[in-house]
């Protein structure tokens, strides 16, 4: 991705050992530079630096990172220290090693000092220094944001990063808050973030799904991040997790059925009830984004809605209320017809199994329903083609960034040779993950 900068002191030539001006000595030759590496080092330009912020720069955010421009050399060391002259932890950025990030947000009404070092090839060296003065507790609103990833946890390969915001991020203040965001994967699968056009959510992913055993590490780093003209980002926040097996689910309107394939292998096929007519079910590629044991679906004052249900072993999919779930009262209905308010109706023996195996993260893709599913309603970022999300990002993504594999509603993973066509044995012991209790949504 691509940095921009506002580089305002720049460092001259200081380097290590004296420059021979040209002009002032006779040239010396390749094999007298091999014997004498020290007048080959004299000769050699230094690098020159730009730093940001610029040397006694005011009132600087306290979600300031060290920008560095270098000619001539690459940047070998950058250290920050506070006004007692100790050492402030930090790294570098991940996508640009000439700009270096503090762990955590600066103190305000503190003055750092920033010392840089370059070199090159040639044996040049250069030292440049500079601070700034970080400003004053805000009085300006800070805008709320909601980071989507949890810390310790086991997700699902299509797991995106996402982070909501409320109010909205206007348009010209998303470069600069995507900067802010950071992801780490391990092995490395760089990605991209993706905005909503209303600017209210903003979320992460690889062209491809994460590769099982993943690590992924996420900072929303934005306390202090001046956003448009009148408010500032709200806190700062980290979370590390891995990635579990590969689980999706391809739900089929016109069969009446859901596949589930485990590891890229047909795990289950098994009836469902999707929404009714007047209520259907969104057709697109969906993400497993929260899991209940029990939870209530109150629809009362939603058009068409009007009940209150507690139901079992319910998964949501949408912001708008779309889950799977246990629904005994349909249970003659599955397969055959479609009589929920938008849900994917289940057995109470099929939803329990699902419960056990699946995860938050995981891929669900409904197929051939009278709706699409709107982008943003729920975690969507598989619900578009790599281009048209890479397109979403606000800064420049790397042109070789591109999938290897389809995931289109229309494609479900292939079968594999010798996977069970029939139901599977019953599997034993708690979900991964879940709640009880009573939150509320609609659903049905």
């Amino acid at each position: 991705m691509g940095i921009r900068r506002r580089f305002g002191l720049m460092v001259t030539s200081v380097a290590t050992v004296p420059l021979v001006l040209a002009g002032c000595t006779a040239p010396t030759s390749k094999t007298e530079d091999r014997a004498d590496p020290a007048a080959a080092a004299q000769r050699a330009p230094a690098p020159t630096l730009a730093l940001a912020p610029a040397n006694d720069a005011r009132d600087v955010p306290i979600s300031t990172e060290i920008s560095t421009g270098v000619r001539d050399g690459k940047v070998t060391g950058i250290k920050v220290t506070d006004a007692s002259g100790a050492e402030v932890a930090g790294s570098p950025r991940p996508d640009d090693p000439g700009t270096w990030v503090p762990e955590k947000p600066l103190k305000n009404k503190e003055t750092y000092r920033v010392e840089v070092t370059a070199a090159n090839d040639a044996g040049g060296s250069t030292t440049g220094t500079s601070s700034f003065t970080t400003m004053d507790k805000s009085n300006r609103a800070r805008t709320t944001s909601t980071l989507y990833f949890g810390e310790n946890r086991t997700y699902g390969a299509a797991m995106p990063v996402t982070v909501a915001f409320d109010p909205p991020v206007p348009e010209e203040s998303r470069a600069d808050v995507q900067r802010r965001l950071y992801v780490r994967t391990e092995p490395s699968q760089p990605g991209t973030w993706s905005w909503l056009p209303d600017g209210s959510q903003v979320a992460y992913r690889a062209p491809d799904f994460w590769q099982e055993g993943t690590t992924i590490s996420v900072r929303s780093a934005l306390d202090g991040v001046p956003i448009g003209k009148n408010r500032i980002g709200d806190t700062d926040r980290s979370a590390s997790s891995k990635i579990g097996e590969e689980v999706t689910m391809v739900v089929d309107n016109a069969a009446k059925t859901m596949a589930v394939y485990r590891g890229g292998k047909l795990e289950r096929e098994m009836p469902v009830s999707l929404g009714k007519p007047s209520t259907p079910s969104s057709s697109g590629n969906m993400v497993v984004m929260e899991k209940h044991e029990q939870t209530v679906f109150d629809t009362r004052g939603e058009p068409n809605g009007g009940y209150v249900v507690t139901v079992q072993d319910a998964q949501r999919l949408t912001w708008g209320g779309e889950f799977i779930h246990s629904a005994p009262w349909s249970v003659s209905d599955q397969g055959v017809r479609n009589v929920s308010h938008g849900c994917a109706n289940l057995s109470p023996a099929n939803a329990n199994w699902l419960m056990g195996i699946s995860k938050v993260g995981d891929l669900v893709t409904v197929k051939g329903t009278e709706v699409r599913l709107e982008n943003g309603n729920g975690w969507t970022a598989w619900n578009q083609s790599w281009d048209d999300f890479a397109a979403g990002s606000a800064l420049p993504v790397p042109e070789n960034l591109a999938p290897t594999r389809s995931i289109d509603p229309a494609s479900p993973p292939p079968q594999q040779p010798g996977a069970p066509a029939s139901p599977g044995p019953q599997p034993s012991g708690a979900p991964e993950e879940g709640s009880s209790g009573g939150d509320s949504g609609s659903g049905g």
